[in-house]
């Protein structure tokens, strides 16, 4: 069988990982699947991170099991197959499991220049910037090619399709949503610069919405 391609989206939260990922990939890997459940928040003494607010900052990595997710790749790429967990946001728990797999011609796409029939990998997430470095090694040891891009698009409609997202699907209380879009609003910029520092290419939505480049 031949190997997967994987390509790696991140992005501000709202700009579109998980609509591009649906688009193009097969399989689609969620990276924020791996989040930690609230009910490990303080277990052993191990409180997450917090916001200056108080609540629980989900948008810190501490709040991530990068090793999870890291695994999950690995053993889609070496067996086809991986249990990826389904998370509620709304809850912060895992309510069950899906079934990701390679090899299902009825589904599959390729990115741009792939021949007919090639994997494409999509994984995404917000952590996308901190699971780079692992996820390039791992696929370098399983002769796997990696790709990272990073969607640039204008913070203002990031941040309108964050809120109404989040709103639509109860995400979290109001209140949270509106301090939590104003502090993604105010560090977008730093969160694309460490993107780019983590080797991911800026590339317009509008170009990605017609494909996964090819180089």
């Amino acid at each position: 069988m031949t190997r997967p391609r994987v390509v790696l989206l991140g992005g501000a939260s709202g700009s579109g990982k998980s609509y591009l990922a649906r688009r193009h990939g097969r399989p689609h890997l969620e990276l924020d699947a791996y989040y930690h459940e609230i009910s490990e928040d303080g277990v052993s003494g191990v409180l997450f991170p917090r916001t200056p607010y108080g609540e629980i900052d989900w948008d810190h990595p501490g709040t991530w099991n990068l090793q999870a997710a890291v695994d999950a790749v690995v053993e889609l790429i070496e067996t086809g197959r991986t249990l990826m967990p389904d998370y509620s946001i709304a809850t912060s728990s895992v309510v069950g499991t899906r079934l990701l797999e390679l090899g299902d011609p009825s589904t599959s796409r390729s990115a741009e220049g792939d021949e007919p029939g090639h994997e494409v990998i999509i994984a995404e997430g917000v952590f996308a910037d901190v699971a780079a470095e692992p996820l390039r090694a791992a696929c370098s040891d399983l002769g796997v090619r990696l790709d990272a891009y990073y969607i640039d698009q204008h913070t203002v409609t990031t941040t309108a399709r964050r809120f109404a997202r989040d709103v639509t699907e109860r995400r979290k209380p109001i209140p949270f949503l509106i301090q939590r879009g104003w502090a993604l609003a105010r560090s977008e910029r730093t969160s694309r610069a460490r993107h780019l520092d983590a080797g991911f290419i800026p590339v317009p939505k509008s170009r990605l919405r017609g494909g996964i480049p090819a180089d």
